[in-house]
């Protein structure tokens, strides 16, 4: 089963199912040549609660599994810094700040490789965008929920 991403940033992750005990009640007549298969189960995860970037960054690449290794540049770090700082800005016009950037791909392998970091390296992102765009530093939560959006949009409207 896949991540799926939804709107609001959460993300729907398959979670490996329990495994059942072999000293289970084995009073039960059960057929024991056909072991049973435990169905998936999946958790819903909000942006700041534990596992949420890594299952984001597993999320990205499951969009582009041919995809090869994630590069920053330092102009595509200053992509991806403009970008989240102008949607924190103005959240409800993601496409717009996209559409401004000189390079998409390059700010989006920049944030591919923040997500990579984990919650570390979103909070040491987050507070270099503050101290090169200005304004409030952002929690990791909002940053790697920014983050999303923008691959998101990145990926759904690829440059020419």
């Amino acid at each position: 089963m896949d991540i799926i991403r939804h709107d609001d940033g959460s993300l729907t992750v398959p979670v490996a199912p329990v495994r059942a005990s072999d000293d289970a009640d084995s009073d039960t007549d059960t057929d024991t040549d056909s072991p049973t298969v435990p169905e998936a189960a999946t958790i819903v995860l909000r942006p700041g609660e534990g596992g949420y970037t890594e299952a984001l960054a597993e999320w990205d690449l499951q969009q582009d599994p041919d995809r090869g290794e994630v590069v920053s540049t330092a102009s595509g770090r200053a992509e991806a810094m403009s970008v989240v700082h102008a949607v924190a800005e103005d959240p409800e016009h993601v496409a717009e700040a996209v559409e401004a950037l000189a390079d998409p791909d390059a700010g989006a392998e920049a944030l591919r490789h923040v997500l990579i970091g984990g919650t570390p390296s979103v909070q040491a992102f987050a507070s270099e965008v503050a101290e090169a765009e200005g304004g409030d530093e952002l929690p990791p939560h909002t940053a790697t929920k920014i983050i999303g959006e923008v691959l998101a949009e990145i990926d759904n409207n690829p440059s020419e």
